[in-house]
């Protein structure tokens, strides 16, 4: 079988119920994971994850550990079918779980760091009120446009979050701002934007604040050299160290996610299957709009798991 890439997914990709399925088909995920990490965070996240309702997983410091957990079991079941990736890659909170399974971070804490880091955003957008808005249909340069036009005229904050595709951008900063670039990117031609419902405004100037604080927990936790190629979010190539990916999530937090370009990188490195370990399929639409020719396999419920554990003892092509 081709080498494959695991990419784990951010926030966005919760939704509600998620890992039931794995927890029916593998009920031994409930002490491995779940309850060791309610009982790590002193809150039931586990009922959150598979019960709670949409409006129950919105709160940031809420939808970070429950898709980080999520994640972690989707790649405890993939990993025990003997699946296993060549390379790694995280989408902004997923960089966490790819850490994890790079061998970079154990799973417990980076479990306290993801919810420490939604604690702190959150926290962010009680005092300068933020909002996030996916702009389809313009190239990144338009949009970096747009958001420095606004920047200079009113001096407002609004930024380029994130590259998620050729033509998706996702803009972050002050609420206003956002709106003001969501106009601007209308009048450009943009085939549309959509606020997004997120609790902060991530990945932009507003969480340069954060930085020294969360630095603080990054210094409490043990940081290993990976055992895989991981690629980070901020620079788009691979991480050699543990230092080095210490310093490369603390510069996350204001940093832009380049996404496109972490793709791109893992498919020049000769990889050209991936698959989505976590909820939802937002990567895998991603990948395909990004890299046409590769095969992109979401991963985050049973019966999609049940399709590739097939072609892996097929020693076929995964099933796009």
């Amino acid at each position: 079988m081709n080498d494959i890439a695991f990419l784990f997914p951010g926030q966005g990709s919760q939704r509600p119920g998620m890992g039931s399925d794995l927890l029916e088909r593998h009920p031994e995920l409930l002490e491995r994971y779940y309850r060791p990490a309610d009982e790590l965070l002193g809150f039931g996240l586990s009922r959150l994850c598979l019960e709670g309702s949409a409006e129950d997983l919105v709160p940031t410091e809420i939808t970070q550990p429950a898709v980080f957990l999520t994640s972690i079991a989707v790649l405890d079941v993939l990993r025990g079918h003997g699946v296993t990736p060549s390379v790694t890659a995280g989408h902004s909170l997923g960089e966490y779980a790819a850490l994890v399974c790079a061998g970079v971070l154990e799973w417990t804490d980076a479990l306290r760091l993801v919810r420490r880091r939604g604690e702190l955003m959150a926290g962010v957008n009680e005092r300068t009120p933020g909002a996030m808005a996916a702009v389809i249909g313009l190239s990144a340069h338009q949009v970096e446009e747009l958001c420095a036009g606004i920047r200079e005229s009113n001096g407002a904050v609004v930024e380029v979050a994130n590259y998620n595709d050729p033509r998706q951008h996702v803009v972050s900063g002050e609420r206003e701002a956002v709106r003001a670039a969501m106009a601007a990117a209308k009048a450009v031609g943009a085939d549309r934007s959509v606020m997004l419902k997120v609790g902060a405004p991530f990945h932009c100037s507003l969480m340069n604040e954060l930085e020294e604080e969360f630095a603080a927990e990054l210094e409490q936790v043990i940081f290993s050299d990976p055992v895989l190629p991981v690629l980070a979010n901020v620079t788009s190539t691979r991480i050699r160290t543990g230092a080095e990916a210490k310093h490369l999530l603390r510069r996350q937090l204001a940093g832009s996610v380049h996404w496109s370009d972490t793709l791109r990188a893992i498919a020049d490195s000769g990889v050209h299957t991936f698959v989505e370990a976590g909820p939802g399929r937002v990567l895998s639409g991603f990948c395909r709009s990004t890299l046409p020719e590769a095969v992109c396999h979401p991963g985050g419920e049973i019966r999609r798991i049940d399709r590739l554990l097939r072609a892996v003892e097929q020693e076929a092509p995964l099933p796009a």
